[in-house]
């Protein structure tokens, strides 16, 4: 799974990726610390 992710991320740099997992949308890395900053959210581990 993280290897499907780290491939799709390289291809879209810039992007903040969505990763579905289950009936959940997750993301990782650098992706959750930009998405908690621009939403006003509290990252979760």
């Amino acid at each position: 799974m993280m290897q499907q992710y780290l491939t799709l991320k390289s291809g879209y740099p810039d992007a903040l990726l969505f990763y579905r997992m289950g009936d959940f949308y997750e993301m990782f890395s650098a992706n959750t610390e930009r998405m908690a900053e621009l939403l006003d959210i509290t990252r979760t581990h």
